[in-house]
């Protein structure tokens, strides 16, 4: 026990506090009762829930086959199944994956976490959706071209690319896989253009599903943003779509289907679009670049895991991979030279994992996000980095040697309430005596980005405001077998604010929209996901308070995307950020409370949904309208 005596009115600050679970008590010291002290306030550490004497009973049921058992609705609050919100294009055609019927399709039991055993009775639960793989009908996989490495297109102002989408073949870890690909590379192209500059994608769908672009992160014009059944329908099989791309700011952005996106993107549909600024002063010198996309990918024995047919499954948490892959492959190596600052361009484009990423043998600054610089650099130690964010750091390597990119993290086990280190390598950095010396001044001060400052400037008047939209990110569920009703409940007892790890894989695997079903939700209106009616006019500027519900039955965090324009994140926790970019992701822990300001600038009908990609399919998304 840690006493803090002396308490001052106002604020108090205690310090870290370096451990996991820790309730806290509050008491006051009653001078006329003989100076007994009485608890006034309880609270818990942020990854403990309270729970009553007998939360770890394990109930009868978790003797029976859950298929035999009665389902239960754990909320009340949904009357029909998740599948009635499914949109319209959720469910593949049966015609595009040979081999399996119409009738229910066995499914192959998922990997395992290494580090924690199948929860008694959960060998018997599965997926009530069918499995579905990429495998065209009569395919020979050798006959399918082979991926290649990324390549950089160079565009000027009104330039054309076509970007084709298609079948490739990948060889990873041993085995032979059947993908997907952008120009029959991995990552797709890697598109250059200048700020200011408009250029012309043509895209060509040569897959036989329905698909589009969404240019992540662009103020593009509406039209343009790749949204089925928002701003286009989605390109049929050996369809074509031209989107013309704006590009009004400077930075990283990327392009994915948003289209069962839990499937495609996790099958290779993604690239990036670095956008270089007319101010040749914008970024520090630098002795090279090197654009980053983080991903991990699931893998059985054999090939890719299954997905869900009619919905996605992994619908709790989302889909964590076992192969981690930097720029498309496992085995990612750098060479530099002592003394080199490397400018690092980093995507994370995974379904679900949020990466804290560490590069070994190297000083690091954070120089920019999402849509800017910072207001100041920083010195960081690792950068945390949710599905859908972008960071730009700089790295000195000045000790010679083999240094490891890693993912260094904590999980939870959450029956038992314990948690761990996960250190994974992600790739290497090979550090050589330098041939000639470096001038590295720049890299030493952190510099002051002026432009940044001003511009915000403008807006720090609203900071302080009442919020004018307020949002909840929580869950519904409904018909879950018992067995993984009694499971999460006990194992909801003890979680991180932020699920680093896959550590409950059985009961992550069987969820699909049929039991689960993730909601924005409009406290004010009551209403939820794009039943939300939120109107904007060009120029407002949006105070929107977002809750994470961490009484939810699986509270979780979530990366929340604002389509079209940008944001600043203000406050966490009603605590003030002190250096501010603007962004168009921000990552939500469970329970947490953000402020973020909105800067309406792009008139159009524009999406806000969790960049979980089971989650947004699940029907985790809203539209808000912006007029002119």
């Amino acid at each position: 026990m840690q006493t803090f005596d002396n308490l001052k009115p106002g604020s108090n600050d205690l310090g870290e506090i370096a451990i996991n679970k820790f309730i806290l008590f509050v008491g006051f010291n009653d001078a006329e009762n003989g100076g007994a002290t009485r608890t006034i306030l309880r609270g818990g550490s942020p990854s403990t829930r309270m729970q009553g004497h007998d939360a770890a009973f394990s109930s009868p049921l978790a003797a029976l086959d859950p298929r035999m058992a009665s389902r239960l609705d754990t909320t009340g609050s949904r009357g029909e199944s998740a599948t009635s919100r499914i949109g319209e294009n959720a469910v593949l055609d049966r015609k595009h994956d040979e081999g399996h019927p119409d009738n229910d399709v066995a499914w192959p039991h998922p990997p395992m976490h290494p580090e924690i055993a199948m929860s008694p009775g959960m060998a018997t639960v599965s997926p009530t959706v069918n499995p579905y793989t990429l495998s065209p009908a009569n395919l020979d996989l050798s006959e399918v071209p082979l991926a290649r490495p990324r390549e950089t297109v160079q565009l000027a102002d009104g330039d054309t690319l076509d970007l084709t989408a298609g079948l490739v073949r990948r060889s990873i870890q041993g085995r032979d896989l059947l993908m997907l690909g952008y120009n029959g590379q991995y990552p797709g192209p890697l598109i250059r253009a200048n700020e200011k500059a408009t250029i012309v994608v043509r895209f060509h769908n040569a897959v036989d599903y329905p698909t589009a672009v969404h240019w992540h992160g662009i103020r593009i014009e509406n039209a343009f943003d790749g949204v089925p059944g928002i701003t286009q329908d989605p390109v049929p099989s050996g369809g074509t779509f031209v989107y013309r791309v704006r590009l009004p700011d400077p930075g990283l952005y990327w392009y994915h289907p948003h289209h069962r996106e839990d499937i495609f993107q996790e099958l290779g549909l993604y690239g990036n679009l670095l956008v270089d600024p007319i101010d040749d002063g914008y970024y520090n010198n630098v002795s090279m670049e090197e654009v980053l996309v983080l991903d991990d990918l699931l893998l059985d024995r054999n090939n890719v895991v299954p997905f869900g047919r009619e919905s996605a499954n992994y619908m709790f948490m989302g889909r964590f991979g076992n192969v981690y892959l930097l720029n498309g492959a496992p085995d990612y190596s750098l060479d530099v030279s002592r003394g080199d600052v490397v400018r690092f361009f980093m995507t994370n484009v995974s379904n679900t994992r949020t990466f804290n990423l560490r590069i070994g043998g190297a000083k690091l600054k954070v120089v920019a996000s999402d849509i800017s610089r910072f207001e100041r650099e920083e010195w960081v130690d690792s950068i945390v980095m949710a599905p859908a964010e972008r960071y730009i750091l700089e790295a000195r390597f000045d000790t010679l040697g083999v240094f490891q990119l890693t993912n260094r993290v904590q999980a939870v086990n959450h029956t038992s309430g314990s948690y761990f280190a996960e250190v994974d390598t992600l790739g290497t950095v090979t550090v050589r005596e330098a041939a000639h010396d470096h001038s590295t001044h720049a890299f030493d001060s952190l510099r002051v980005h002026h432009e940044v400052v001003r511009d915000i400037d403008k807006y720090r008047q609203y900071f302080e405001q009442v919020p004018d939209r307020e949002l909840v990110l929580t869950l519904a569920t409904t018909d879950l077998p018992p067995i993984v009703e009694q499971t999460m409940s006990l194992e909801s007892a003890y979680f991180n604010p932020v699920e680093w790890s896959g550590t409950m894989p059985m009961m992550n695997w069987a969820s699909s929209g049929n039991e689960v079903a993730w909601i924005l939700r409009d406290p004010v209106s009551g209403a939820e996901n794009m039943d939300i009616d939120w109107d904007f006019t060009v120029g407002d500027v949006i105070k929107i308070r977002v809750t994470n519900d961490r009484d939810a039955f699986h509270a979780m965090q979530h990366p929340l995307h604002i389509h079209g324009q940008r944001f600043l994140v203000i406050a966490q926790n009603g605590s003030p950020e002190s250096n501010l970019a603007w962004k168009d992701t921000v990552l939500l822990p469970s329970g947490s409370t953000t402020d973020l300001l909105l800067d309406v600038t792009n008139p159009g009908r524009w999406m806000v949904h969790c960049h979980i990609a089971e989650h947004l399919e699940s029907g985790m998304k809203m539209i808000f309208d912006v007029q002119e």
